[in-house]
């Protein structure tokens, strides 16, 4: 023991917090006295907002700490969960996927030994086409019109308005085909004569639509060369032309020659007319189904009956006859059955049109068929086959009916 003498320690000072105390907020010192005290001192005390209490304890959970340099709310040590790499278009291509469509979130889950697992990535879907099937790309239900999305063909990503928004080249060539059927007309070209080139431009379109989706970097080369000429979501589904082609067929080898005309041009300017003005005014019209609006369906309606009346009224009479016209249904009149004449007691004269009036109720009927059949959807199968058929069947058979 040295000799030094321990010194008092002297008396830790009291330290006024800044903020009130809770002894300061009951107005009462560590003493219990209180001193007088103005009603404006009093005001502003009782102003003053209570401390926040805290009881999460630091012991009771390790896996939360306090960051009190920044706040004083608790923070989570678990690991945030990273986002996956985006796929390039390289990749995307060659898994027949498209880009970002795999860019899923990983979700990270605290197992109750604080590791951590992880979910399945989830696809979010939204650039990805229906999932295919086992051998040929879509299945049967998927062979209809489906939302397009962008970043599949490259040239859809470079032409955003022009080519892949408006399809102005798609749009072109659909109703190109109908400015032909009515050159063939005019040259007097039978329909029967038409089926069989057609039939030999279906079967090899639908043989490398096939071989494509098999192989991969034809496929690439395919959607680079007629890319313009696709929607997006025929990268890994079938081509609309071959579809196209099966209709047409389908309405010029089995109904009669003016039907099967009729039909073909529906195809050819109703459906693009329908999808233009579906595109451009159907925000603001109510929606008949999903992918069909009023604003498309009128617009097919208006063109189907200026179709007929333009074959009907002033084509075939003023050009014609040729060939093969006098197997027309529709040769200007319309009659009642005589079941049905008999029923409201109308006579023979009485239950037969002619003329403009004839011309004009075929053409409103060929404009309701043309609307109907390409807002029906008959199985889930492409538009261009079920316009040709359903038009053709409809027309056909109203003038079974009154022809």
């Amino acid at each position: 023991m040295s000799g030094r003498t321990k010194q008092a320690i002297p008396s830790t000072p009291r330290v006024i917090s800044p903020s009130p105390t809770p002894s300061e907020q009951d107005g009462t010192d560590q003493d219990g006295y209180s001193g007088p005290m103005t009603r404006s001192a009093a005001r502003r005390r009782l102003a003053t907002p209570l401390p926040v209490e805290e009881d999460i304890e630091e012991d009771e959970s390790p896996e939360l700490s306090r960051a009190r340099t920044r706040s004083r709310s608790p923070m989570d040590t678990r690991k945030v969960a990273q986002l996956s790499p985006r796929k390039t278009s390289r990749m995307a291509s060659s898994a027949l996927k498209p880009i970002a469509a795999t860019a899923a979130t990983t979700t990270a889950i605290a197992t109750p030994n604080g590791s951590t697992g992880e979910k399945a990535p989830e696809i979010n879907g939204h650039l990805s086409p229906p999932t295919p099937s086992l051998y040929y790309g879509w299945s049967w239900r998927d062979f209809s019109r489906s939302p397009s999305p962008l970043g599949l063909i490259p040239i859809h990503r470079h032409w955003r308005t022009f080519v892949h928004k408006h399809e102005v080249p798609r749009k072109a060539l659909h109703v190109s085909i109908g400015f032909f059927v009515v050159w063939l007309y005019l040259s007097g070209t039978q329909t029967y004569s038409v089926c069989p080139y057609l039939m030999g431009a279906l079967i090899p379109i639908a043989a490398v639509d096939v071989v494509r989706h098999h192989y991969q970097p034809f496929n690439r080369f395919y959607v680079k060369v007629l890319g313009a000429l696709m929607r997006e979501s025929e990268f890994s589904g079938y081509n609309g032309v071959i579809f196209y082609l099966l209709g047409a067929w389908t309405a010029l080898y089995f109904f009669p020659k003016d039907v099967g005309v009729m039909a073909t041009l529906l195809l050819s300017w109703c459906d693009t007319a329908a999808s233009t003005f579906g595109r451009l005014y159907g925000r603001y019209t109510p929606r008949l189904r999903r992918g069909k609006s009023l604003a498309g369906s009128s617009a097919a309606f208006l063109v189907g009956v200026g179709t007929a009346v333009y074959f009907w009224g002033w084509l075939a009479p003023t050009k014609g006859p040729f060939p093969g016209d006098e197997n027309f249904m529709f040769t200007g009149t319309l009659r009642l059955p005589q079941l049905l004449a008999d029923a409201v007691g109308l006579a023979p004269a009485k239950a037969t049109i002619s003329g403009g009036l004839a011309l004009g109720v075929m053409s409103l009927w060929s404009g309701f068929v043309a609307a109907a059949s390409e807002v029906v959807d008959l199985f889930g199968w492409d538009d261009n086959l079920t316009i040709p058929v359903l038009s053709g069947l409809g027309i056909w058979g109203f003038l079974k009916v009154f022809g």
